[in-house]
């Protein structure tokens, strides 16, 4: 659909295509938006994520005014183009750029936050919005869409939280907020494609457990995939290492060759020209075919994604020369940053469009009524299981225990609600909108609590963080966290906990230290088993 902006820039232009003309605008914003969040650096009551949304909305406007009321829109795309181009290159470079050390360390933590909270805020949302409707009188929703409408609000977005927080200062909390937000979009993208395939004509507690298999079976397959993908392009690395300049078998890799020839296809002399651009290139399709190849099979692209990043960095990292890696680090931030200023100054130029408003027939007061609603919904639903769970895993934790003041801004930064709320009501209700005025009504409502949210809740986050937490001296330096390496960690496992002389930890400690033996015994099963095979730091090139 061609916007009304272009055909007025089409009288100027003369023969320029109007795509052409859109696109040239959008990207002059784009620009516009990475200088304006450069200039306000660390202003205390603002970051670029609120910035490039405010922006977005004028831009709206000033298109309004130049299309004289029609249309807000410089480009006119679907939720398609957001789960398919927007979303993968923001997912992998946090997988790509997570600190593994302190995500793992923290992994049940985070699992807990992200899959079982979530649950526990689709729930709360879910069945408030059923008795709120039921009170209005609105008949045309049935069970799947009020399941849907929490699994729409129950996805967090933290990024204004994280641009706010430093990795170095307060590793813990930046851990949990991080990982939570990974996990968090990715449970609520799978709760919403588990509700779409679920048989709710009778709705009862066999319907609840197909639900919950369906999600695990996501969860797991989905994860799956993506660390599979990841381990293959580790491989396919290690094996055809672009850097080399010839091909030398080693001896742990004997046996692999014997069971794979074509690896052995290459001669001593072989040169191999432009490695670093066929090895950025091999990362970034493996990548993003993980992504695709989970959308295809109906699981969650988000997940895979996001584990194939991790275990990219890794181990394939690891394989690639020194060029490659400078330049893929730089690289996937560009593009994961690049993205996330589309999304926000989409948004905010979509808010305008005054299609929808037109179809919504509800009134202001029944929509501040709502919107008000659905916002203590997604406050209450989540203080039901951040303070609850944290000091449920704190009961678990002999150090680094998350304290009341670090459990406020988990809480905080988990009511912000972005990009993925609004693609997941269109993807819900833009069929009933054009059917009814319903659909839209939601549409809206679910984009006034995202700039609501967004606007409000993010340009408080900088001056509560630093109110609530830094001025806290009980948090615990990155040092204290964890051992920063695999033989230190060896060491202090050998010298503390009592091993056995073939290096393997005794029951006494599994038993009471569950989740440390297990990361112990996963380094030395890497260190052994792994590195060698798919590579990684440390291992033999």
């Amino acid at each position: 659909m061609e916007s009304h902006l272009a055909k007025v820039f089409n009288g100027i232009v003369g023969g320029i295509s109007l795509e052409v003309a859109s696109v040239t605008i959008f990207v002059a914003l784009l620009c516009f938006c990475i200088l304006i969040g450069h200039l306000i650096g660390e202003n205390r009551w603002t970051n670029e994520s609120t910035v490039t949304l405010l922006l977005g909305l004028c831009a709206g406007f000033l298109t309004l005014v130049v299309t004289k009321w029609r249309n807000s829109r410089l480009l006119s795309f679907d939720e398609e183009l957001f789960f398919i181009y927007l979303i993968p290159p923001i997912i992998f470079n946090a997988g790509f750029q997570v600190e593994k050390k302190q995500f793992f360390q923290n992994f049940s933590v985070i699992f807990l936050f992200g899959a079982a909270g979530t649950v526990i805020s689709f729930c709360f949302i879910s069945g408030g919005v059923y008795l709120l409707f039921k009170l209005m009188g609105v008949t045309s929703f049935g069970i799947r869409q009020f399941l849907a409408i929490g699994a729409i609000f129950s996805a967090t977005d933290s990024v204004c939280t994280l641009q706010v927080l430093n990795q170095d200062e307060t590793p813990l909390l930046y851990s949990l907020v991080f990982g939570e937000g990974v996990v968090n979009d990715a449970t609520s993208i799978v709760l919403f494609n588990s509700v779409q395939k679920l048989d709710l004509e009778s709705f009862g507690a066999l319907s609840a457990l197909q639900l919950l298999w369906t999600f695990l079976y996501l969860f797991i397959t989905s994860t799956a995939l993506g660390v599979a993908t990841g381990l293959f392009s580790a491989f396919i690395m290690k094996k055809l290492y672009f850097g080399r300049f010839t091909w030398m078998p080693y001896p742990h890799d004997v046996y692999l060759n014997a069971f794979f020839p074509v690896f052995n296809f290459w001669g001593k002399n072989s040169l191999n020209l432009h490695s670093a651009t066929r090895e950025i290139a091999i990362m970034s399709l493996m990548a993003y075919f993980s992504y695709m190849l989970a959308q295809m099979c109906s699981l969650s692209g988000i997940l895979a994604i996001f584990f194939c990043g991790v275990v990219m960095s890794h181990y394939t990292w690891h394989n690639v020369t020194e060029g490659s890696r400078t330049t893929t680090r730089h690289a996937f931030a560009t593009a994961s940053f690049v993205a996330e200023t589309f999304i926000f100054l989409y948004v905010g130029m979509d808010a305008l469009d005054i299609d929808k408003w037109k179809q919504s027939n509800g009134s202001v007061h029944t929509t501040l009524v709502v919107s008000g609603a659905l916002l203590v919904l997604i406050m209450v639903g989540r203080a039901a299981f951040v303070f609850p769970l944290a000091n449920f895993a704190n009961c678990f934790r002999s150090r680094a225990k998350i304290s009341f003041s670090q459990q406020f801004i988990i809480w905080w930064a988990g009511i912000i609600r972005g990009a993925v709320t609004i693609a997941l009501s269109y993807e819900q209700f833009s069929a009933a909108r054009q059917s009814s005025s319903d659909g839209a009504f939601l549409i809206t409502n679910s984009i006034i609590v995202v700039l609501f949210t967004t606007m409000v809740f993010g340009s408080v986050t900088s001056p509560l963080i630093r109110a609530n937490l830094f001025s806290n001296s009980s948090n615990v330096p990155a040092s204290e966290m964890d051992p920063s390496s695999l033989e230190e960690a060896q060491v202090s496992f050998l010298e503390n906990i009592g091993d056995d002389e073939d290096g393997s930890i005794s029951m006494g400690f599994i038993l009471m230290h569950p989740m440390s033996a297990i990361r112990y015994l996963w380094r030395r099963f890497d260190h052994r088993f792994m590195r060698p095979l798919f590579g990684g730091y440390g291992s033999t090139q």
